[in-house]
């Protein structure tokens, strides 16, 4: 088989059982292939170290990294047509010590357009969700791990918006994860001097309804969400944190007052893509499993910090400790909720715990 022919044929594997991301890792004189399934990694395949060396290098090729250094660590991206569609890849390489190459492969654009309610084990917080987003102007923000589904939430929350009543919806993203003709997408790109910062402030010179915000990563991206919010637009971003109330202290870090947030900030969302319990496979569901559909065998478990919660919080008449015993439906008191319904395992229950 050609080597193009070889990348599409993988390719088209993964896609066909729902997977986020490939590994292609040495081992000895072998290239072991994984594919990432419902956050779990799956052995594939095993091909010899030529023919690893040569998938690589093509895939550099593709993204226009520089096929002759192997010692750095390089990214790229780069779209592949399969079979009439186009996939859109991005890649990362890095060297171990023993000068041999590995790369990740994430696959973008393969989002299910499923509504919140079916995605989640528990509604009320959705409804909560919905109704911070239907504010004209604000700041809302999601936070979670890598892989916890904040894009597409963001992205359905707003979608299932706009098909209510027809708005102008502009995204800044590094890179474009799902492709959404009903959004005007607009993607970083530091090399040709696209920062967020630019993006932003372009943005916010086209008067859009709302603006989705990939990461809030810096302060300059921090102060420009902000303006965005007292000016009157409606602002949906992520930021890393580990729990609803650390995406505040994540925030103050970053340079935002206190008192911007009291006039700006909605709510918090902090969310986990938690395997559902299988009856059949005595666990997590496995891939192959039919019992549960390939793209339900993840369920979101949201947190959300609003309203009067918040209001204590930023006023500083309640701290962390004393907001978390108040809260009946904090995280880890839903996540408990969950496995005493039996939807998820044991071993869930103990990983995805906010210590």
């Amino acid at each position: 088989m050609e080597i193009e022919e070889f990348t599409q044929y993988v390719v088209l594997k993964a896609q066909e059982t729902g997977t986020s991301d490939i590994h292609i890792l040495p081992e000895d004189n072998q290239y072991r292939f994984y594919f990432r399934i419902g956050g779990k990694m799956s052995f594939w395949n095993t091909v010899p170290e030529e023919e690893g060396k040569r998938f690589i290098s093509y895939f550099k090729y593709l993204a226009n990294m520089d096929v002759g250094e192997r010692r750095k660590p390089q990214s790229g991206a780069a779209q592949l047509i399969i079979e009439g569609n186009t996939t859109a890849l991005r890649f990362s390489t890095i060297t171990n010590f023993r000068a041999q190459e590995s790369m990740v492969i994430r696959i973008l654009n393969q989002s299910m357009h499923l509504s919140l309610s079916k995605t989640t084990y528990f509604k009320k917080e959705v409804q909560m969700i919905e109704q911070l987003a239907q504010f004209n102007s604000g700041l809302l923000i999601f936070s979670g791990p890598v892989g916890s589904g904040k894009t597409t939430t963001m992205y359905q929350l707003v979608r299932e918006s706009y098909l209510t009543s027809r708005q102008q919806v502009i995204t800044v993203e590094d890179p474009v994860e799902i492709e959404e003709p009903l959004f005007l997408q607009t993607q970083v790109n530091e090399k040709a001097g696209i920062t967020y910062e630019t993006l932003l402030k372009s943005s916010l010179r086209h008067h859009p309804d709302i603006i989705i915000i990939g990461e809030i990563r810096d302060e300059e991206t921090a102060k420009m969400v902000i303006r965005g919010a007292l000016t009157g637009h409606m602002i949906i971003a992520s930021v890393h944190a580990k729990n609803t109330v650390g995406v505040i202290s994540r925030l103050l870090e970053l340079g935002v007052t206190q008192e911007q947030l009291k006039q700006t900030l909605l709510g918090v969302v902090f969310q986990k893509l938690i395997p559902r319990y299988c009856p059949f496979c005595k666990g997590d569901c496995e891939p192959a499993c039919l019992h549960i559909n390939l793209y339900e065998k993840r369920a979101i478990l949201y947190d959300v910090l609003s309203r009067e919660e918040l209001k204590q919080y930023l006023n500083q008449t309640q701290t962390e400790e004393q907001i978390q015993e108040k809260q009946t439906r904090s995280f880890n008191l839903l996540l408990r909720k969950v496995y005493a319904y039996g939807y998820i395992s044991e071993k869930s229950f103990i990983q995805f715990q906010i210590p």
